[in-house]
């Protein structure tokens, strides 16, 4: 069945959760990976499906036990209480709770008699901000979280509601359902179909890129590198002949892969270059959050970082930079080449890095490259977040009627009336509909200040934006950022370069349990495979996967074995 297939991917990426990896792959460079259907196709969209709201209560008479699709239920005045984050971003005068579009929210649900009040909580600690309220009985009737294996594990407890009966009948969520698509509605389900939480869906799946200074290359009469032997040639080459004969220059920051929290193991294109699992969906899926174990390619690819440690191509104490360092190299000319989050190089949200480079070397020209070949078979393929983002889910504190309400609420979410407006704002003061119907940006500055800080944390069932396609959303993105459409294009289009290997969010029963310990394994000893002498790494990799058997890895493998092997048939 399709749920238990997609019930293979996740966007959770952090070792505590035991989850990362790949759930089958497609050839198209990711356009077909969104397969959620356009609302305006199945709903009427904009003005059209608010007249379809007015007349819809007639319609909806399946026979369902609750109402859930916006305007099919009048409600007695409920108030629900929604989790948002606060980023510390508001502009002068608003806060995530005080607000302009909280207001519109209100206003709009307060036509079918719902009362919205939002529960701020820092994006910094809202993991152990939502357990603790979890444990205390206090969360919020709509409580989110971007790692599903906490829902998942709350579900099992008896903590949440089953939302199975608010979403599964035809006539419940119909604008909810629309939107997500069957795929990413089924990754809200529990592996023994029960609906645990409502998952948002990506707008695009493109999660990093592989960056590099072309300027410095063509000065050096080197060309761009095309697999992971080439990379480190080129790059070495350059680093020794530097253009401009600075010797401060990092050559590689692998930062994505060895900087982050609890992320050192974190998939990315460049490790899908050593994988020798990438080509198989089921291995790759089995693999997921456990490359590190299970796929011989991962050694291949941590023993590549440590040769470029120890040929001085990396920074020496790589370990204890920082986000603001390491954008501060880059805008600075001191890093050749890089992987990081997709469109970081001219992303607003990042800090308009390429385009404060620009302003420090005008001759700059930092760009994004297609994903190495794999040394393997030659082929290319992307490390890709799976079609959903976030769930939102209900504690059972939230009574049958709140939850109702709370559903109801995310179906209208789902409307061009809610997340369109949300993200995009309003046409004439916010955009302008192109001649392909893609709204574009009328003052990017006044937007930023307006909407643009709050819209992705207010749009819940929607991850980057509210967009029926992929192509849609890149169009979009780019239009955002006048002057730099072409690297937003590139960027996006490179970033899915090859098959497509998407994130997986199957969670073994043991994972909770296991995955601290061997994410902080993780930490200590993959530190130590790239720093060590290249004579040490086998050495230090072994007792790495000694250590990781002796904390019990082989459980969590036997048990994605033995689910993956149900939902591929064997």
């Amino acid at each position: 069945m399709k749920w238990q297939r997609l019930l293979g991917c996740a966007m959770a990426v952090t070792l505590a959760a035991g989850t990362i990896a790949g759930c089958g792959s497609q050839d198209d460079g990711g356009e077909d990976v969104q397969s959620s259907a356009p609302v305006e196709e199945e709903n009427g969209g904009g003005q059209e499906q608010e007249s379809g709201v007015e007349s819809s209560e007639t319609e909806q008479t399946g026979g369902s036990k609750y109402q859930t699709t916006y305007g099919s239920k009048q409600f007695d005045d409920v108030t629900i209480t929604v989790e948002i984050f606060d980023r510390s971003n508001a502009p002068e005068g608003s806060s995530v709770l005080d607000n302009k579009w909280v207001d519109y929210v209100n206003r709009e649900m307060n036509k079918v008699g719902i009362t919205v009040e939002f529960v701020a909580v820092p994006r910094s600690d809202e993991v152990q901000k939502m357990q603790a309220m979890m444990a205390s009985q206090t969360a919020p009737d709509i409580t989110i979280t971007y790692t599903y294996a906490y829902a998942q594990d709350f579900f099992s407890q008896g903590g949440i509601w089953d939302l199975t009966d608010f979403i599964a009948g035809d006539d419940q969520v119909k604008n909810l359902k629309a939107y997500l698509g069957e795929e990413t509605m089924d990754i809200g389900k529990m592996s023994t179909g029960e609906y645990y939480g409502v998952v948002a869906r990506r707008a695009t799946q493109a999660q990093t890129n592989l960056f590099v200074r072309k300027d410095w290359l063509d000065e050096a009469g080197l060309s761009i590198p095309e697999t992971p032997d080439e990379l480190f040639d080129t790059i070495s080459e350059l680093i020794a002949n530097h253009p401009d004969g600075a010797t401060d220059v990092i050559g590689i920051s692998f930062f994505v892969a060895t900087n982050l929290a609890n992320e050192v193991a974190y998939k990315n294109n460049i490790e899908m270059a050593f994988s020798q699992l990438a080509s198989d969906p089921k291995e790759m899926d089995i693999a997921s959050g456990y490359e590190y174990y299970y796929d011989p390619g991962c050694r291949e690819y941590y023993r590549f970082i440590n040769k470029c440690y120890n040929a001085g191509l990396m920074d020496k104490e790589y370990y204890t930079g920082t986000t603001d360092t390491y954008n501060s190299d880059i805008v600075n000319g001191k890093i050749a080449f890089f992987e990081s989050e997709v469109n970081y190089s001219v992303d607003p949200l990042r800090g308009y890095i390429f385009q404060t480079l620009k302003e420090n070397d005008p001759d700059a020209e930092l760009v994004s490259i297609p994903n190495l070949h794999n040394v393997n078979d030659g082929k290319q393929y992307s490390a890709a977040y799976c079609p959903g983002d976030l769930v939102a889910f209900c504690p059972l504190t939230a009574s049958e009627e709140k939850v109702e309400a709370c559903m109801t609420y995310l179906d209208w979410l789902a409307t061009k009336e809610g997340g369109h407006v949300l993200y995009h704002g309003f046409e004439g003061e916010h955009y302008e509909m192109n001649e392909d119907g893609v709204p574009v940006v009328k003052d990017a500055s006044y937007n930023s200040t307006d909407k643009d800080w709050l819209r992705t944390d207010i749009f819940l069932v929607g991850n980057s934006g509210y967009f029926a396609t992929v192509d849609e959303f890149n169009a979009c993105t780019a239009a955002e950022i006048p002057g730099w459409e072409e690297y937003v294009i590139e960027n996006y289009t490179n970033s899915l370069s090859g098959t497509v290997v998407p994130a997986s969010s199957y969670q073994a029963p043991s994972s909770s349990d296991l995955g601290t310990d061997l994410g902080l394994l993780c930490s200590d000893y993959l530190t130590q495979c790239i720093t060590c002498p290249e004579d040490e790494f086998d050495g230090i990799y072994d007792e790495f996967i000694t250590k990781c058997e002796e904390a019990g890895i082989q459980k969590i493998i036997d048990e994605r074995t033995e689910y993956f092997n149900t939902v591929y048939g064997e």
